[in-house]
């Protein structure tokens, strides 16, 4: 029987976001992360997740209703407990501007007690099943369109669930167009650089708030554990990851994401004590450095590094390593530019074998601050 690897990507060309409806409720439940504001983004997803994927009847005081795909009848008192609007004035405001904007289509049945609406090109977007059965809602998943939400966000200030659903839906996993998004899900905001590192100006920007706002919410978002900030020194920018993600999507393991590991797909250099690379020294005719117990600083962190790669080598009790100098002089040092010098190594890795089953090569250059 032939064998098959499943890899799970979630790509940055693909147009649509895929929302589980379970995932919703628990937004809707999560009292914790505050919705005033906009929140254009929420309403529309929520509508979305109650839309119906068949054809199927609800009764209400006594009347059946029929409900098409993409459709949904239920008491406006009902949609704004979803909604999480204290009044009935502001449910109709949103539906109105989401009328307005041609993303649905609403009427207001029973006396003006219940609200049917209708998501505007739902069958472009989602699978149309042709039987007819009642609907769950808070199961199953459908697709939101990535054009859609990033409209949705730049209308006005966004709330607290706006900002936590644009960081989801821009989510991008295992895309070779994305640095970084071989370590875990992040955030990615299709801006064509590939770089998904962004600066709280940006952010600020594109989500109608000033910058100390938008930084006390991802703040609260990774104490909540919703997300994992990554924010590295000078200009580099702040790289945002998913928590949950990869479980909720995917139905998949998460994966822990280290800064330090995120650094190396960034390209970004870590910064290493001077002491400990003053400390590294070289035995005379020799290739191979002294092993020294400051000296194993930089070969520690790389191991770990590659631990959280996958690499069970680094783990294991058994293993061993020899690190060399990149140059003839035994000093590593490959080049040096603004009175700094960058020093290059080679790492080898042995398990029980004269030959290596792991080789690799890394730099470091001394970071002096101020």
């Amino acid at each position: 029987m032939p064998e098959y690897q499943l890899e799970i990507k979630q790509l940055v060309d693909y147009p649509r976001c895929r929302i589980y409806r379970e995932f919703v409720q628990t937004l809707i439940v999560d009292r914790s992360i505050r919705t005033n504001g906009y929140s254009g983004l929420f309403c529309y997803t929520v509508l979305c997740s109650y839309a119906n994927f068949r054809t199927s009847y609800r009764r209400l005081d006594g009347i059946s209703y029929t409900i098409y795909p993409g459709e949904w009848v239920c008491r406006v008192s009902e949609l704004s407990k979803q909604l999480r609007f204290r009044f009935r004035r502001q449910t109709l405001n949103m539906l109105d501007t989401l009328q307005d904007a041609r993303l649905l289509q609403y009427s207001l049945l029973g006396r003006g007690q219940l609200v049917k609406y209708k998501i505007t090109d739902w069958r472009r977007h989602n699978t149309v099943l042709d039987y007819n059965c009642p609907c769950q809602k808070d199961t199953g998943f459908f697709f939101l369109p990535v054009n859609t939400a990033k409209e949705l966000v730049s209308w006005g200030k966004c709330s607290e669930m706006d900002i936590l659903l644009d960081l989801w839906i821009s989510a991008v996993y295992h895309d070779d167009q994305v640095q970084g998004s071989f370590d875990g899900p992040v955030a990615y905001f299709r801006n064509g650089t590939g770089n998904p590192l962004v600066s709280y100006s940006e952010l600020a920007l594109r989500w109608g708030l000033s910058k100390s706002t938008v930084g006390r919410v991802l703040k609260k978002f990774a104490q909540l554990e919703y997300i994992d900030l990554f924010t590295f020194p000078g200009r580099h920018g702040t790289a945002i990851y998913l928590r949950d993600y990869l479980s909720t999507m995917f139905q998949i393991s998460n994966v822990l994401v280290d800064k330090d590991e995120a650094a190396m797909s960034f390209n970004i250099q870590m910064s290493v004590p001077e002491k400990e690379l003053d400390s590294i020294s070289c035995v005379p005719n020799e290739k191979i450095i002294v092993s020294k117990p400051n000296s194993e600083f930089l070969a520690r962190k790389v191991l770990e590094l590659l631990a959280l790669q996958g690499i069970q080598c680094a783990k294991c009790c058994k293993f061993d390593y020899m690190l060399y100098p990149l140059s003839d002089d035994c000093k590593g040092v490959r080049e040096e530019t603004a009175g700094r010098q960058r020093i290059g190594y080679r790492m080898e890795i042995f398990c029980n074998e004269k030959k290596p089953v792991y080789i690799f090569e890394f730099s470091t250059e001394p970071i002096r601050r101020d």
